[in-house]
């Protein structure tokens, strides 16, 4: 198993992943699947600011996990919030788990403070494996999406990477070093 920054290569891979959670669940709000264009500059866009991680088993990836903005105003450039997904068939292996402690090791190094998952209520994998990892639940919010001819609740968790003093500022992951990205990717 390897874990490394995804490509714009990856979308197809990427794509084939998410669309069942698209088409079957209520884990993503999205109705319809994306293009391979839509995805594709997603992953460019996300790779500008924040880190996109794959991870591969024999050459294809089983799984993906990217951190996007929080808000759009600046004092929120410390927080962000997160997404993972995982190959049908490879749930319960630890690799959502490998995963994400190497996006946590990435987001300290751009100065993040503090992580957040949006997950839709109930879900218990995805919140006791986000409890696994440290996060708490600190919001419910009561049927605030529409999918499949049912309401759906979400709950916000959080964690904290930081030490909440005095702060250097945000690095986008565009400007941290090739070098300081396979240390996080490595150890």
């Amino acid at each position: 198993m390897k874990i490394r920054v995804a490509k714009k290569s990856d979308a197809k891979e990427i794509l084939e992943i998410y669309a069942p959670y698209i088409e079957n669940t209520t884990i993503t709000f999205e109705y319809s699947v994306p293009s391979l264009e839509e995805m594709t500059l997603r992953i460019e866009k996300t790779l500008q600011k924040y880190p996109y991680l794959v991870v591969e088993e024999n050459g294809r990836i089983i799984g993906y996990a990217y951190a996007s903005a929080l808000r759009g105003r600046k004092a929120y450039e410390w927080s962000c919030e997160l997404s993972i997904y995982i190959k049908e068939g490879y749930h319960g292996q630890g690799i959502a788990t490998k995963l994400y402690i190497k996006l946590f090791e990435i987001l300290k190094k751009m100065n993040i403070q503090t992580l957040y998952a949006c997950i839709t209520f109930p879900n218990d994998r995805s919140e006791k494996f986000h409890q696994s990892l440290g996060f708490h639940k600190n919001a419910l919010f009561q049927k605030c999406g529409y999918k499949f001819g049912k309401w759906l609740d979400v709950i916000w968790m959080e964690k904290s990477i930081g030490e909440y003093g005095e702060i250097d500022g945000f690095v986008s992951f565009s400007s941290l070093s090739m070098d300081e990205i396979h240390k996080c990717l490595n150890n």
